[in-house]
């Protein structure tokens, strides 16, 4: 009998978990629970704020702020009637922190649940306010389409179906704690959170449209990558650009997908 109640959980779990990614509408497998993915961001947070120093210099701290506060603002709106709002309590649920730090690496990155941390090292290639758009909106991508939750699906499949079940059950066991750990670099000190190159490419465009609700215009995308594939042939690739597409290959799609992106700006 109990056998018989863990698989109905388990195929109600498979069947409940398939949804869509909002804009892109692919198809994903995210089978861990959001909320506890969110609870382990959030120590991880804390954790690598207290071992890093932050910037002092307040002009870039504001500016940071500014950028994710007007992204964060601008998509919680959308989605309250984006397909009649069904993305809108995932969003809602989103506790937003825009913090820089200071370190030389070209960097940034977003975890689930809105934590978003920005390295000094990358504000002289994005260059102003609209360049920093282009990549805060690429990274709070990641989190809103959760591109991590799929790869902590994917490291609990190749580990055992018991492993998710033990996510809905549980929240947050040892095991997933480790998956976590290993899916977000939190013994690099979350200095590389690897992602697909299929992540990556969607969290470009998803990032292009995020930043056009905003009011930043997505055609200034194209110069920051140009400034990016310049600063990369001349310097260590970026961390947060490991596992990205070419820059000649970035550049076209973004061209390929800027009429769509400018259907949702709108001119400040």
């Amino acid at each position: 009998m109990k056998k018989h109640f863990l698989m109905i959980g388990l195929a109600t779990l498979l069947i409940t978990a398939c949804t869509k990614v909002p804009i892109t509408h692919r198809k994903q497998s995210a089978w861990g629970s959001e909320d506890a993915l969110q609870k382990m961001s959030d120590t991880a947070y804390a954790d690598f704020l207290s071992k890093h120093k932050l910037t002092t210099n307040k002009a870039q701290s504001e500016l940071v702020k500014k950028v994710g506060n007007n992204i964060s603002t601008a998509i919680t709106t959308f989605f309250k009637t984006y397909e009649n709002g069904k993305y809108a309590s995932a969003i809602a649920k989103y506790q937003w922190a825009f913090n820089t730090v200071e370190d030389p690496t070209a960097n940034a990155w977003c975890m689930p649940g809105g934590k978003v941390v920005v390295y000094t090292g990358l504000l002289p290639i994005t260059l102003n306010e609209t360049g920093l758009a282009v990549v805060m909106g690429h990274e709070i991508a990641h989190a809103v389409a959760k591109h991590g939750n799929e790869r902590m699906t994917q490291q609990m499949k190749a580990q055992g179906l018991g492993n998710v079940l033990s996510v809905a059950v549980s929240g947050s066991p040892s095991s997933t704690q480790n998956i976590f750990s290993s899916v977000y670099g939190v013994a690099g000190n979350l200095t590389l959170l690897s992602y697909s190159r299929k992540h990556e490419t969607e969290a470009d465009k998803i990032g292009l449209v995020f930043m056009a609700l905003a009011g930043y215009d997505p055609n200034e995308a194209i110069a920051f990558w140009e400034r990016m594939s310049k600063y990369s042939g001349t310097a260590s690739v970026p961390v947060f650009l490991s596992s990205h597409p070419n820059d000649a290959q970035r550049i076209n799609d973004i061209k390929e997908w800027l009429p769509e992106a400018m259907k949702y700006y709108k001119k400040p």
